[in-house]
């Protein structure tokens, strides 16, 4: 069984700014197909509006109603960019 790496991911709303940060884990094998990616802990005032495996294609929902990606915005916590 692969590990897990652990991170942490700023989201911020492109409609109100409302904004924090999300702790997520992904498998640590490269030659997977599917990195397994999960969201472990949500910021307060957003939530899952389509769950997928993939963060390109997972969408989250802001408490302003706005949808958009996970990997929509790069911005990470000081010291919680993924290793790759």
């Amino acid at each position: 069984m692969a590990a897990r790496d652990r991170y942490s991911r700023k989201l911020e709303c492109p409609q109100c700014g409302h904004s924090g940060f999300a702790e997520v884990s992904e498998d640590d094998d490269p030659r997977r197909k599917d990195p397994g990616f999960q969201i472990d802990e949500m910021p307060k005032g957003f939530s899952t509006e389509f769950a997928s495996r993939d963060p390109r294609k997972y969408m989250l929902r802001c408490q302003c109603s706005h949808k958009f990606r996970f990997e929509s915005k790069s911005v990470y916590a000081p010291g919680g960019e993924p290793r790759r």
